[in-house]
């Protein structure tokens, strides 16, 4: 295990400067997530901790070793990328072996690692098989299987699920975050997806546009988003946001409530909308709701909830759940 260390880390490719003075402390055996929009940032900073990209300004540092002129061979960490990256002509036993035998590892040392790991993975029955012989899922538990024989200080793992359908999404989002429970091993994961970041991770990591926006826990993100950004990005759907000014002030202000914590009112005492779109999924009812003043919001009630298009609700904001920001975006506490 290790602690990893960015200190006001920057990336610039030639005039463009894409991450601007980063910090983050990553703490020994933590699961973090560098979660964010496409292009913001985060598969960089992932691919700066491992190597693959040098590091304009500012110091990486992996278990206390200062790692900006390392090759990636010299750092200690394995990573998981998004397309599996197995060779084709190999077993699976041969691809989890690979870099152990490039090292010219023990034989004995080798088999006890294959197997130790396949156990894990669940992967003994397939050995012997060709990548192309196995489902995605099976492909992602061997490349997580060859990041594992390494037994590295740092996992590394660079959106290892988008190229897997919805409902193997979700079990695999457990296999990985089992095997941490089990490894201990400091994880670093990189996604776009918040649902992803939510379920997770220890600690999240918010990038934008090569900035980050906020740094804590899940639960931290959810109900004290730092800002605008981090309001709309975390939370699914997402937080519903009303402009307006404030009444003694005149200064710009928004409102944010989540879709969750709006109350639906038996007796009109609340706030009176219609319902533009019912969408019923079972456990949840959605409602988007135009509200004059205040646009369209959107409703999550329980499934047993019957309304449909064209209904007249009323709407209740309890004023605990209420989130306000100011004119620059930033959460007034």
């Amino acid at each position: 295990m290790a602690r990893v260390v960015v200190d006001n880390v920057s990336k610039r490719y030639g005039g463009l400067q894409v991450l601007h003075n980063l910090n983050v402390e990553i703490e020994d055996g933590k699961f973090v997530v560098l979660v964010g929009p496409s292009g913001c940032g985060k598969s960089t900073l992932l691919r700066m901790i491992a190597g693959l990209e040098s590091i304009s300004d500012g110091e990486m540092s992996i278990d206390g070793r200062v790692v900006n002129d390392l090759a990636p061979r010299e750092r200690d960490i394995a990573m998981v990328f998004q397309n599996y990256a197995l060779y084709p002509h190999m077993t699976v036993a041969e691809n989890m072996s690979f870099a152990l035998r490039l090292m010219r590892s023990d034989k004995g040392e080798i088999s006890k690692r294959i197997d130790h790991a396949s156990g894990i993975l669940a992967l003994g029955p397939y050995l012997a098989r060709k990548p192309a012989a196995l489902s995605g899922g099976q492909r992602q538990r061997v490349a997580m299987g060859r990041a594992i024989v390494r037994d590295p200080k740092v996992f590394l793992f660079d959106e290892p699920l988008s190229n897997l359908d919805a409902k193997l999404r979700v079990q695999m989002r457990s296999e990985i975050r089992g095997l941490h429970d089990r490894l201990k091993t400091t994880t670093i994961y990189v996604t776009h997806d918040q649902t992803e970041a939510m379920t997770m991770a220890d600690q999240i990591v918010v990038l934008n546009q090569g900035r980050i926006e906020q740094i804590g826990t899940p639960l931290e993100l959810y109900r004290s988003p730092a800002n605008l950004f981090v309001a709309g990005f975390i939370g699914s759907p997402a937080m519903n946001l009303i402009t307006g000014r404030h009444a003694e002030t005149a200064g710009a202000t928004t409102l944010g409530i989540r879709p969750e914590h709006i109350q639906l009112a038996s007796d009109n005492n609340g706030i009176t909308g219609q319902v533009v779109f019912a969408e019923h999924l079972g456990s949840d009812t959605f409602l988007s709701v135009d509200v004059a003043d205040a646009g369209r919001l959107i409703v999550r009630g329980g499934g047993d909830l019957m309304v449909s298009a064209g209904d007249q609700v009323s709407l209740v904001f309890p004023a605990e759940r209420l989130h306000r920001f100011d004119g620059s975006g930033n959460a007034i506490r």
